[in-house]
């Protein structure tokens, strides 16, 4: 049966409107097509498989070669140092991220395309007008940040608390139970005793302390009593007048405890003080004034204590090295720090947060390590805790041949702890695991920060909204 269409008709009509939709359908492509091959900024795009699929010449042209030696392959064997495959795997976007290319940085955005709840594509682009402005621009950059970190390193070393409660990482129910004893003493002016090993991260916890106390405006003095020569004790922490003792400064000096003034004063290594000294430190904290040398009369002081040791205080005292009085007074609460090996399950969460610090530090990449590492991660006793986890990590970076670390770039030292029973099979520490552990303790933290504002956490992030809620559905996180 034949069908006439007669002008005019309504199937004539609907045929000219489709012919025209499609008209400008196409005419709205090839408009795209011309503003992506000419766009200033360099452009790529890469499938969820890491293969690039698209590039415009800019592109192209800031790498040296051509589109056509790059569509198809794999972004990793022709991008340099490029994380597009990072990011077409694990879906967060990386946005105004420095990369090297040719022996200069430059700077990147790394962000995944959605198709409903799965990730089709990642889009790639270089901010730049020229690369010589891009050279230029990078390097004042880098050196306006390090002066910035240099002078506000300057300033946090001198007055502020540089960590807080959300710098101690970790979730394990040992670290979490120190944390929640701390942020309830830290409130009023108890003197605290820290214990712990050493890298245990004490000093992190001093400054958490004072950062979440009423004196979070003043001064965090911190003392390494291991460091000081005992004939310099009294002058350090009490200061001297002017002419109390030949050499002294016109001026006079300013002790620690004055320095700390309505603040507070960090007694790191307390075992370490001279005998002498601790009935004097007695005195101060039962009068709450102290005497510089050469005055005439002593000085009140308002300030906190908190002392640290990763020795077993109770054992110098029976060992008559450490005063009893002073121990019980500096004893009102003790925090006892966990050792790494005691805190296993941060493990995965303080690797990954240390890769990605030290990829930023040393601009090397890393995917993460490998089974065969993990196990002896895992079995390692850490006798060196979490400062010894990150040298380790560290070396490995600069020792490693591929894009994980492997059993061989770790210390020969550590391979006779691998057959150790400690290591759980069911906590693989892969990049996956870790990245999830560190991505869920972030969205709890921008939730925290923006008082559960979804919109403003998603900003924080750099996510769109509707990503933040697939990760909040995902790690079941309770408004």
């Amino acid at each position: 049966m034949n069908m006439i269409i007669r002008q005019e008709g309504w199937v004539h009509k609907l045929l000219l409107s489709l012919a025209d939709k499609a008209s400008a359908a196409e005419k709205e492509k090839k408009m795209l097509q011309i503003a992506f091959d000419n766009a200033y900024e360099g452009i790529v795009i890469v499938d969820a498989e890491g293969m690039v699929i698209m590039a415009n010449e800019a592109y192209a042209r800031f790498l040296g070669t051509t589109i056509s030696g790059l569509v198809g392959r794999h972004a990793s064997e022709v991008i340099e140092n490029t994380r597009m495959h990072v990011v077409a795997r694990t879906g967060v976007a990386e946005i105004a991220q420095m990369q090297k290319i040719n022996g200069h940085n430059m700077i990147a955005n790394r962000i995944p395309v959605f198709n409903g709840q799965k990730l089709s594509a990642v889009i790639g682009t270089v901010i730049f007008q020229e690369v010589d402005d891009l050279f230029a621009l990078t390097s004042r950059f880098e050196k306006l940040k390090k002066e910035l970190e240099f002078y506000k390193g300057e300033w946090n070393k001198k007055h502020h608390a540089k960590y807080s409660f959300d710098s101690i990482l970790g979730t394990s129910p040992e670290i979490e139970a120190v944390k929640r004893l701390a942020r309830r003493v830290a409130k009023n002016d108890t003197t605290i005793l820290i214990k712990g090993e050493s890298g245990t991260g004490k000093e992190l916890f001093a400054h958490a302390i004072h950062r979440e106390s009423s004196r979070f405006s003043g001064p965090l003095i911190k003392v390494n009593c291991a460091a000081i020569p005992e004939t310099l004790f009294e002058s350090e922490l009490f200061g001297y007048k002017e002419g109390s003792f030949t050499g002294a400064k016109k001026s006079g000096k300013k002790g620690k405890f004055a320095a700390a003034q309505h603040g507070t004063l960090f007694l790191d290594e307390i075992s370490e003080m001279p005998l002498m000294m601790q009935a004097k430190l007695l005195r101060v904290l039962q009068e709450k004034e102290i005497e510089p040398l050469g005055s005439e009369a002593p000085e009140s002081i308002d300030v906190r204590i908190i002392a640290a040791t990763n020795k077993n205080l109770q054992t110098l005292v029976d060992e008559g090295k450490f005063r009893n009085d002073l121990y019980y007074r500096l004893n009102v609460v003790m925090l006892e720090v966990p050792a790494l090996r005691d805190r296993q399950a941060d493990i995965p969460l303080l690797t990954c947060h240390f890769l990605r610090q030290l990829e930023k530090e040393t601009g090397i990449p890393v995917e993460g390590v490998n089974p065969e590492a993990e196990k002896l991660l895992y079995a390692y006793p850490w006798p060196g805790n979490i400062r010894e986890l990150r040298n380790v990590l560290e070396r490995a970076l600069y020792v490693k041949n591929g894009s994980t670390i492997t059993r061989h770039d770790l210390p020969h030292s550590m391979f006779q702890y691998q057959q150790a029973e400690k290591y759980d099979a069911q906590h693989h520490l892969t990049l996956k695991f870790a990245v999830e552990q560190l991505e869920e303790e972030l969205i709890r933290r921008a939730l925290k920060e923006t008082k559960g504002s979804k919109i403003e956490a998603a900003a924080q992030l750099g996510i769109s909204k509707s990503s933040l809620y697939e990760k909040i559905t995902k790690y079941e996180i309770s408004d």
